[in-house]
């Protein structure tokens, strides 16, 4: 929680950072800024905690008492929890060299990486023989094949 004194614009902004502990990699920030009257909630950025208007499917809004913003914040912040999330793995040589997180339920996806020196080499020189360009640790899912692992990170798992 940052209190309004700490914030650019003066509101409070209540937040959580949604990481994968058995890779200890944060991997989305969603909060909500009040302003006593209105909530807000979002994607928020990592650094600055501004809304993110890009990332329409986690925006939220409502207006009410200070009790019902609080309880209406507190019903969203765990819909986004339950939401299904996975980690897909490529590996080679024991190692990982891509990684991404997606939504289950919609297949969107929120990071992702590739380690260009783990990628295997006939991967890598069709990469860009076919001129796919990467750039900070994005990575082109579909010209990468069948994942070697799938993990469910957290939220309600899709086959329940």
């Amino acid at each position: 929680m940052l209190p309004p004194a700490h914030t650019f614009d003066g509101r409070l902004i209540v937040y959580l950072d949604i990481g994968d502990p058995q890779r200890n990699q944060g991997i989305l920030t969603v909060g909500a800024h009040f302003d006593g009257s209105v909530v807000r909630g979002g994607e928020l950025h990592n650094q600055d905690f501004t809304i993110q208007q890009a990332a329409s499917e986690f925006i939220f809004e409502t207006t009410g008492s200070p009790t019902e913003l609080g309880h209406r914040a507190a019903e969203w912040f765990e819909a986004v929890l339950a939401r299904p999330l996975v980690r897909w793995e490529w590996h080679h040589e024991g190692s990982t060299y891509a990684v991404r997180y997606e939504y289950a339920d919609t297949g969107r996806g929120l990071s992702e990486g590739f380690e260009t020196p783990l990628a295997p080499d006939a991967l890598r020189k069709r990469l860009a023989e076919d001129g796919v360009i990467r750039g900070r640790g994005r990575i082109n899912r579909a010209g990468l094949g069948q994942p070697d692992v799938i993990a469910h990170v957290r939220g309600v798992r899709p086959d329940q």
